[in-house]
């Protein structure tokens, strides 16, 4: 499988895949397809992996295209303004991403929830305490909120980040949650009463506007008929 994104501020990410070839993609997610292209929908596994997607954001059920007779073409676009992101999963470097992130994958990798071990962290950090864990082995395309900015952590360095803008990290990352200090600040600083704490090693992927946060910003200008 080869692949490019193309398109801004509403990507799609076109997939030209082999004879024979699976691509696995969120529900609604194909945009075009090449006639060849087979499509089942399934619960992609056991019913624990069903329920664990419905859990962590995604629908239960999953669409899979396979190429039949020769290479076909699928495409798949965005649901919201921002970027689509590939992600090479290998079996020791798994990824944990937002709920909603999945948008299409290939066949090796494997979909599942991810819990927070820290309480605190899963309830008031940004994404509850559920999130997406992507691993296995191939290629993953996750959705962006907005533009993404990307930091390596150094072991033990740390970084503070308001609500929801935790968009993906690695497996390594610790996450935690802080406490706005102050009455002054968390009564009238408008960044609410708790911040989420990341510490490396690894890699984060930091997202510029959430969904809630446009929702909130547009929704005083919307009248409702």
């Amino acid at each position: 499988m080869n692949y490019e994104i193309k398109g801004t501020p509403l990507p799609v990410v076109i997939m030209n895949v082999e004879a024979g070839e699976t691509i696995k993609t969120d529900k609604g997610a194909m945009s075009w397809m090449s006639p060849n292209m087979q499509m089942a929908t399934n619960g992609g596994g056991s019913i624990g992996k069903a329920f664990g997607r419905l859990f962590s954001g995604e629908a239960m059920f999953q669409n899979t295209y396979t190429a039949m007779g020769g290479p076909g073409l699928l495409a798949c676009a965005s649901s919201f303004p921002g970027e689509i992101l590939p992600f090479r999963i290998e079996p020791d470097k798994p990824i944990i991403a937002q709920k909603s992130a999945f948008l299409a994958s290939e066949a090796g990798v494997d979909v599942s929830v991810h819990f927070q071990k820290k309480g605190m962290a899963g309830f008031f950090g940004g994404e509850g305490f559920i999130l997406q864990k992507f691993t296995g082995s191939g290629f993953v395309f996750l959705e962006i909120d907005g533009a993404v900015v990307e930091y390596d952590l150094a072991p033990g360095q740390s970084l503070v980040i308001d609500t929801g803008n935790l968009a993906i990290m690695e497996a390594s990352v610790a996450v935690d949650v802080q406490t706005v200090k102050g009455v002054g600040n968390v009564l009238l600083g408008g960044e609410g009463l708790f911040n989420t704490v990341v510490t490396g090693p690894g890699k984060v992927w930091l997202q510029t506007i959430p969904k809630n946060v446009l929702a909130g910003a547009i929704g005083p200008y919307i009248v409702s008929k």
